[in-house]
């Protein structure tokens, strides 16, 4: 379990360094253009917003939980193991975002890393949660494990909300235009 939130996290800081090396990179082929770029960018973040309204309700159970001491911790480990799947999912769009980063519209920019933000702080406190849920199954009601339970629905409600905002502004600009 730890080895793909890992993994995920190091991508994401890869994938940051990768993106501020690529104005030193070769250009892209000039038959991919910043239109569709844009587009499949869009595409991706609605894949995100449909990825995050499916992790919302397993990160607010999760927060349930921090609030009552008798849930199994077999209950946390199912939990804490359907966010892992969503996060990764998201990390992985999150990925391709960032190779295209360079050439999409600036909303769409701010939008990658706002959601890249939100991600590692789900990925982070998703594994923190797992590996202390590894080591100690019999104190699920500790200040530190309860703070990762609600820093996960927290974080999952931002990212959600901020890739709803990017993509309702996207649909009013599409609307104006």
């Amino acid at each position: 379990m730890r080895f793909s939130l890992k993994k995920v996290i190091t991508a994401f800081a890869a994938l940051a360094l990768l993106a501020t090396g690529s104005a030193f990179a070769s250009p892209a082929p000039s038959t991919v253009s910043t239109t569709h770029l844009s587009g499949r960018a869009t595409t991706l973040l609605a894949k995100i917003q449909t990825e995050t309204a499916a992790l919302r309700p397993h990160a607010e159970t999760l927060a349930t939980f921090a609030r009552n001491p008798r849930i199994s911790w077999q209950s946390h480990a199912s939990y804490l193991e359907r966010v892992k799947g969503h996060i990764n999912a998201v990390g992985e769009r999150l990925a391709e975002l960032q190779q295209i980063r360079d050439s999409v519209l600036p909303w769409q920019q701010e939008a990658i890393s706002q959601m890249t933000s939100h991600a590692a702080q789900v990925a982070a406190s998703t594994e923190a949660a797992i590996v202390y849920l590894g080591e100690n199954q019999g104190r699920l009601f500790v200040p530190d494990y309860r703070d990762h339970l609600t820093t996960i629905a927290d974080r999952s409600e931002n990212m959600h909300q901020t890739v709803s905002q990017f993509l309702n502004y996207d649909k009013a600009q599409q609307q104006f235009q």
